[in-house]
């Protein structure tokens, strides 16, 4: 592959990849949990309405806590190995996370052991759980829905292609200056689009949820993410320096041109 020619442009995609997989597949399996912001917080959640909808609080999925890192290495990646090296980890990405899945859905048919299901009986008992059965517990926790899946994926890829070609459109108008823009807005509509998608497909096609529900969920949801980005640009010129220093000016120069032309 062109993008891997050098062997410190490898080390790095190696890197960066590893650290894009990882938060990827994390934040597949952490997203079956809900959790209150407010409350995580330690303040009162608010009360709001969007479409009718009252009540709305910022009630999310833990995945939505590594979707933005996800997407901020997206646009890292953007700058030094260009729209093919972002497609092929994230073509990648989507087949290990189907793999990932298929293991799980493999895991929970098996037959568990007779001791198994009730081995920390006594642990569970003096923690007051309500689940007291480890096999209960692993098919709650690990056996989303197929629309859930179908959606993230889908989203996921979605994103990912709008994402290039939106950080690839304003880089040919700004060169290599404003840094922030290009990634800023990319990841903005990317997420736009990630938001909803998931959404659309998980509970309005597969579980018959109004739409208007669904778009006031994704707005509460698309609205952290908003928030979550902005936060994460200075990261972004803290890893453009960190990469620039370890490629050297001249490597760092070649990448970010071969990029432009991938």
């Amino acid at each position: 592959m062109k993008f891997l020619q050098n062997i410190k442009s490898s080390k790095l995609f190696l890197v960066l990849a590893g650290f894009f997989i990882t938060n990827a597949l994390i934040a597949e399996f952490i997203g079956i949990k809900i959790f209150s912001l407010e409350k995580t917080l330690g303040i009162e959640p608010f009360s709001f309405s969007i479409l009718s909808y009252d009540n709305l609080s910022f009630n999310l999925t833990a995945g939505v806590l590594l979707w933005p890192v996800v997407f901020t290495l997206t646009d890292i990646l953007n700058e030094y190995y260009g729209s093919k090296g972002v497609r092929f980890l994230s073509y990648l990405t989507a087949g290990l996370i189907l793999f990932a899945f298929l293991a799980v859905f493999v895991s929970i048919r098996l037959v568990p052991a007779d001791f198994w299901p009730m081995s920390h009986i006594q642990d569970a008992q003096s923690q007051n759980a309500e689940v007291k059965n480890l096999n209960t517990a692993f098919k709650l926790i690990f056996g989303q829905g197929l629309w859930i899946i179908v959606g993230s994926l889908v989203a996921f890829l979605v994103g990912q292609v709008i994402d290039v070609f939106v950080f690839h459109k304003i880089k040919k108008v700004t060169g290599e200056t404003r840094i922030w823009m290009r990634a800023g807005i990319s990841t903005l509509v990317s997420q736009f689009i990630d938001s909803y998608v998931v959404l659309i497909i998980a509970f309005y096609v597969g579980a018959q949820w109004p739409l208007a529900q669904v778009i006031a969920i994704g707005t509460v949801n698309y609205f952290y993410k908003v928030t979550l980005a902005i936060l994460l640009l200075p990261a972004i010129y803290i890893m453009h320096y960190v990469i620039e220093k370890y490629l050297g000016k001249d490597l760092a120069e070649k990448m970010r041109t071969d990029a432009m032309e991938n």
